[in-house]
């Protein structure tokens, strides 16, 4: 890359005037991440050729990484109809916080005509202060994570033995038992990951963990991070760490880690990228002890969160949580019946018959079983126990949603783990095929 850029300024110094030329010069620094360099060549091209929607495309990108709110107005604005939603939603941010509320709603309301789903609750609440004629102010951050005991140990998890011991050894044995780990130089602290399909109990154990060890549970939501104003998620995200050190020991669960640590080559702005490196710089513990501060990421994705929080010292031990094995699904069956009337169940045979199903899946099933019960006693009008053959029957309309993640599963361990990350998923989809 450094080659390229060499070569490409040499060949300016001949022919300065040649705007492709400087545009592929511009496009090259932006991919190696020179927004700088990048947004100085951008400027040059649009004094020579001020029309050129490219140009204006990519001078917004720029600006948008260095955080320069009035330039992304600039560039964006004459080019918004290009903009991909994402771009439309970045423009009305960066105008708002420019002061340029009216160009603000304007955009704000095009992305909505594009797509009203894509409605944002900060730009809301900014752009209406401002029709009332409120003084332009940050709006209310929401309250912060409330840190918690929960009441809910692995004796309400289903199975999975194997898994909670593994759970015991890097987050409740080191809180425990601190003075033994440190004993054999071990810290007490650092990031676990937990990624599997969906519905298989990945929060439920994580709160289960926090149970066994009577940590404090801190839930960190996607909502009380991510704000529109520059440099607030980041600060957001340090007080929330900087706490979390203050009442060690404690757990910080993240749910879809993803939604903050998305991997960098997939994020196209500077706040994304600005979040990622904010999160790796909490979990270095730069310039404050992470001792006695476990966090705890969960995801669906494990393949969009970016490498750099899988090195040593961040989320280093990345645990698959697969779908419950036989033993451990009727052992879901049973927790999920045991407040509910029921006649001569037999959960082995169930079990038997439900493989892949998730712990979300299995719940779903007695609830559909359930259904079956109630609708007979509703028109005698007595309790009617749910039988064998209702949940039997229920087991054809309930089918397992994890065969969906399992498939997208496969092509990575095929084509995407070199690394050994899959590992796991490999000899479960292994055993699963026998």
């Amino acid at each position: 890359m450094a080659d390229a850029v060499s070569a490409l300024r040499e060949a300016l110094a001949f022919s300065p005037d040649n705007v492709p030329l400087r545009m592929h010069l511009a496009r090259t620094l932006l991919e190696a991440g020179r927004w700088q360099e990048a947004a100085s060549e951008l400027r040059e091209v649009l004094l020579r050729a001020p029309d050129r929607a490219d140009a204006r495309l990519a001078a917004g990108t720029a600006a948008s990484e260095l955080g320069d709110d009035a330039r992304v107005v600039e560039h964006w604005w004459p080019v918004r109809d290009d903009l991909d939603p994402e771009d439309l939603r970045d423009l009305a941010r960066a105008a708002v916080r420019s002061g340029a509320r009216d160009r603000a709603q304007i955009a704000y309301d095009e992305l909505l005509a594009r797509d009203p789903a894509l409605r944002d609750l900060e730009l809301d609440r900014a752009l209406r202060m401002h029709l009332v004629d409120t003084p332009a102010a940050e709006p209310e951050p929401p309250p912060p994570p409330r840190p918690a005991r929960p009441a809910i140990t692995f004796a309400d998890v289903g199975g999975l033995e194997s898994l909670k011991e593994r759970l015991r050894m890097d987050i409740i044995y080191p809180l425990q038992r601190p003075d033994l780990f440190r004993a054999y130089g071990k810290k007490v602290g650092g990031g676990v990951l937990l990624f599997g399909p969906p519905g298989v109990g990945k929060t439920h154990l994580a709160r289960a963990a926090a149970g066994e060890c009577e940590a404090s549970f801190v839930v960190v939501e996607i909502q009380q991070v991510l704000d529109m104003w520059l440099g607030e998620s980041e600060k957001r995200l340090h007080q929330i760490f900087e706490k979390a050190r203050d009442e060690a020991p404690t757990i910080l669960f993240f749910d879809e880690i993803e939604a903050i640590g998305a991997a960098r080559h997939q994020l196209r702005h500077g706040p994304g990228r600005r979040m990622v490196n904010q999160l790796l710089t909490e979990l270095d513990g730069v310039g404050a002890a992470n001792d006695r501060v476990l966090v705890l990421g969960a995801t669906n994705a494990p393949w969009d969160v970016d490498p750099a929080l899988r090195r040593p010292g961040r989320f280093d031990r990345v645990i698959f949580v697969p779908p419950p094995d036989v033993a451990a699904r009727a052992e879901v069956l049973k927790l999920a019946f045991r407040d509910r009337p029921v006649e001569g169940l037999d959960l082995n045979a169930i079990a038997r018959r439900t493989a892949r199903y998730s712990g979300a899946d299995l719940v779903h099933l007695a609830e559909v079983a359930s259904e079956r019960a109630l609708s007979e006693a509703l028109r005698s009008g007595k309790v009617r126990a749910i039988t064998q053959s209702d949940v039997l029957a229920s087991v054809d309309r309930v089918r397992p949603t994890t065969v969906e993640w399992l498939d997208v599963a496969r092509r990575y361990v095929t084509y995407a783990n070199q690394a050994g990350l899959y590992d796991d998923v490999a000899r479960y989809l292994e055993k699963a095929a026998e």
